[in-house]
């Protein structure tokens, strides 16, 4: 890499490039020496490097605008062109829907617009077009309110620049900025409270009087910039290198920003309802989510004494590094760990990555990222953040009975990762008390589930040795993991022919015999004589079998044999048969259950229909609440049928661009043939149309052939559409089963709606049953000679008890899972949402049902 490159990169870090120096004056001083000399001759190259510096290091913003001060002290028209391709870069941004982007230029300018780059009324202009943007899609008359979310996206940029230059407008264009500020408080007069329903981490009850007094994300922005005003704008956590150098910088010239526009809001539909505005308020969410959304893991007497704006611009600080350096997760760490702030953060870093693990609808990155983040900062900062980490760990498991389901299934996956990263290492001592909880207690489950997705991630005495501290614990261990095979040597001989048709079925395939083979000897030999039962089970059970000692034996078996199984299993019957034989062979080892029946759908020998009326079958459903087994299988079924359509868009997408450009080919090689075909040229001294013979032909193979594959990518455009259509049938058909079958089993189990309405009040069900008993009994208690009470003596824990009881927890697990089901494929099911009124959420579904839905869809819940 170039010395200016690596000075740019490295600009305030503790690194050789700048020796043995770490204050932010001498490196803003060596690097504007050096890009001073290096514009002579790459001139372009630096100016491009240094928007992409700002645009993906945001938190160096600050340094970088202090260096670009300092160079358009030397080069005027350099910086006049930086500042045009900032405006041209913020504009495709503002078109695009780009948010990281269109906030980090905003933060740019601001910084730009303090070393003395860019004229301050540029910047409330940009503030001001914004403003009324925003203002214009929330009014009721003249906008679309269901485009909140992109007009409080626009605000939350504007408050959030002010931190990097609000001292700096207030002194230069007072009457300006106050301007833009009442502008502001107006919009928030004017806009709907902006409510977590759906999002939040922790299951909130339905308490109006709460929603409606909780400041939302922009209306708590909006009171830490007046904290922040009320104190003179000082902040700890904002560098501000730009004031050592401003003497020098006051002579520089201030380039005014170019116009720019923002992108109209869409139109209101022609019949307004609840549905069309909830589905345009998706579609608005969607291109425009909440960065964050706080999780308060710690108490307020744990976290570190910071200013409230000083925590918004740490967080935006993490979010940053977390967002722009995903692809190199130590680098990552690094600038975590090493912010250009005065004060310690560990508590809220903690927090912050926690925040983004867990954040609903899905996370910015995949959950693994985060485990590696997690896993380097607690190596870089040996001696605090592995105390903070299991700090939150401990918080989050005293909460896990209120938390998310999907949320609870993320933090399983990201705990047992973890440790597997530190030798399963972990007090389990403290969590020993689980095995005194009713087994359906969220508690007890979670460490039964991460003890489970260990065991998958290293081997069952390895995980069996970690929990020696508590050796009750290992009655929470899982099976051994070893097959199920039901016709083994080991097993009593009852089924003698049938272990004899295993083995002549296993010799058939050590033979090499084909799948037509096998299938003409169960024609003829096997199905005949023994009925479809017992052919199904020795078949499926031997080649299971046979495949068991890896997954790639598995995989083997599949593409060599999937023929039979496909001519067993035609139908929905038999396939639901299958995966009970699947189950059944791998009952000790859930994830190779998993692994099974998600390879057999993916060879399409499973159809997703029969895995959800496999998971819905009555010994299924009694697990729901106590085991993650099945619902891994459901999120798989339906995740593959997501995944089928997402890929066959993306497809689709690139197969209209290649369109556009096969079809400017042809019109380019057409052209070029007409063009040579209606030149005159001399032939023996006479002149004839049409240029050189050869030419010509050559130009018209060429047009040919242009247009060929023109035609060769509309017909593929024309099959993967149809493909498309018949895979979105069949993703509509599979949830509309799914949501069924989800009211089937809840409608059997729930309370009846005149008694519960609420969660609160599913939960206390049993809690006030438990609180009469405890009342009657109190009387009857005897007190030992020292006074105390049998409860007290037997070591009766308030806070290790758990009084929700096993029906009520049933119903509380099966809504958590509708509820992330809907929030997570909210995107495919909102087309459908007026046949899921029509056929599913009927005015007799029970309200809790009906809640589950709408809250995971997003959609008001106003009446329920």
């Amino acid at each position: 890499m170039s010395v200016w490159k690596s000075l740019l990169l490295r600009i305030g870090e503790n690194c050789p490039d700048y020796g043995t120096s770490s204050d932010f004056k001498e490196h803003i001083e060596t690097c504007f020496g050096v890009l001073r000399r290096e514009l002579e001759h790459s001139a372009h190259d630096v100016l491009q490097f240094l928007i992409q510096c700002a645009e993906q290091l945001p938190h160096k913003i600050p340094l970088y605008s202090t260096v670009i001060g300092l160079l358009n002290l030397e080069n005027e028209d350099f910086i006049r062109k930086l500042v045009e391709n900032t405006q041209s870069n913020f504009q495709d941004a503002l078109d695009t829907g780009n948010c990281n982007k269109i906030r980090i230029l905003m933060r740019f300018l601001t910084a730009m617009m303090c070393s003395k780059v860019l004229h301050p009324s540029s910047l409330v202009i940009v503030f001001e077009t914004l403003l009324s943007s925003a203002a214009t899609t929330v009014d009721e008359e003249k906008g679309n309110p269901s485009w909140q979310s992109r007009a409080d996206f626009y605000i939350t940029c504007i408050l959030s620049c002010l931190p990097w230059g609000g001292a700096e407008l207030i002194e230069q264009v007072p009457e300006e900025i106050e301007r833009v500020m009442v502008g502001v408080e107006a919009y928030l007069s004017i806009r709907k409270h902006v409510s977590d329903t759906g999002l939040s981490f922790f299951e909130a009850d339905d308490d109006s009087a709460k929603v409606s007094t909780d400041k939302d994300f922009l209306e708590d922005l909006w009171d830490r910039i007046q904290v922040l005003s009320n104190n003179g704008w000082k902040l700890d956590s904002v560098p501000r290198p730009h004031l050592s150098f401003e003497a020098q910088l006051v002579n520089g010239k201030s380039h005014e920003f170019g116009p720019i526009s923002c992108p109209d809001q869409p139109e209101l539909p022609s019949t307004s309802s609840n549905i069309t505005y909830g589905k345009q308020k998706h579609d608005a969410e969607s291109i425009y989510p909440q960065r964050i959304r706080r999780l308060n893991i710690f108490p307020a007497n744990k976290t570190e004494d910071m200013e409230p704006m000083d925590r918004f611009i740490v967080e935006e600080y993490l979010l940053d590094v977390l967002f722009f350096l995903n692809g190199c997760r130590k680098e990552c760490a690094s600038f975590m760990a090493g912010l250009p702030v005065p004060f310690r953060y560990e508590y809220l870093m903690a927090e912050t990555i926690f925040s983004q693990l867990l954040l609903l609808p899905q996370p910015p990155f995949r959950p693994t990222y985060y485990t590696l983040v997690i896993m380097d900062l607690c190596k870089a900062l040996p001696g605090a953040f592995p105390g903070v980490v299991a700090g939150a760990v401990r918080a989050l498991f005293e909460k896990i009975a209120d938390l998310d389901m999907e949320c609870r299934t993320r933090l399983i996956l990201w705990f047992s990762h973890h440790l597997s990263n530190f030798q399963f290492i972990w007090p389990w001592e403290e969590w020993a008390y689980v095995l005194e909880l009713p087994k359906w207690a969220p508690q007890r489950v979670f460490v039964q589930e991460v003890l489970e997705r260990e065991v998958r991630l290293s081997y069952w005495e390895k995980v069996k040795q970690s929990i020696e501290s508590a050796p009750g614990l290992e009655e929470l261990l899982p099976p051994k993991g070893t097959p199920n095979f039901k016709f083994s040597v080991e097993e009593s001989m009852e089924g003698n022919e049938q272990h004899a048709l295993a083995a002549e079925l296993r010799n058939m395939v050590k033979g090499r015999a084909s799948a037509r083979e096998i299938i003409l000897w169960i024609e003829e030999s096997l199905f005949p004589v023994h009925g479809m039962e017992v052919t199904l089970t020795v078949v499926v059970q031997t080649l299971l079998d046979i495949g068991s000692k890896s997954f790639t034996h598995l995989i083997t078996v599949l593409e060599r044999y999937g023929q039979v199984i496909a001519k067993l299993c035609a139908d929905q019957d038999k396939q639901v048969m299958l995966i009970t034989e699947i189950d059944s062979y791998w009952k000790n080892n859930a994830q190779m259950t998993a692994l099974a029946i998600d390879r057999m759908m993916g060879y399409r020998l499973l159809s997703n229909l029969a895995i959800v009326r496999w998971v819905f079958s009555p010994e299924n459903v009694e697990q729901f609440h106590l085991s993650d087994r099945s619902w891994e299988i459901l999120r798989n079924a339906v995740g593959k049928t997501y995944n089928r359509v997402c890929d066959l868009r993306k497809e689709i997408l690139s197969l209209k661009k290649n369109i556009v450009s096969a079809e400017d080919a042809a019109a380019t090689a057409k052209a070029e043939l007409v063009a040579a075909e209606s030149k005159l040229s001399l032939m023996d001294g006479e002149p004839v149309l049409g240029e050189n013979p050869m030419r010509l032909k050559r130009l018209k193979s060429y047009a040919e052939k242009a247009k060929e594959e023109e035609v060769s990518a509309r017909e593929s455009l024309e099959a993967k559409e149809a493909l498309l259509a018949r895979d979105l049938d069949e993703f509509e058909a599979l949830f509309f089963f799914l949501y069924k079958s989800f009211v089937n089993v809840l409608m059997e189990r729930l309370p009846e709606a005149s008694k519960v309405v609420t969660l609160q009040g599913l939960k206390s069900i049993h809690a006030d049953s438990v609180s009469v008993d405890l009342e009657e009994s109190s009387a009857m208690e005897v007190d030992d000679e020292n006074g105390k009470s049998k409860s007290q003596l037997n070591g009766a824990r308030t806070g290790n008890t758990y009084n929700v009881g096993e029906k009520e927890q049933w119903c509380l697990s099966t809504l958590g899972y509708l509820k992330a089901f809907s929030r997570q494929y909210a995107s495919e099911i909102w087309p459908h949402m007026e046949r899921l009124d029509a056929e599913v959420i009927t005015e007799n579904v029970h309200p809790l049902i009906r809640k589950a839905i709408y809250c995971g869809l997003r959609r008001s819940t106003d009446g329920l």
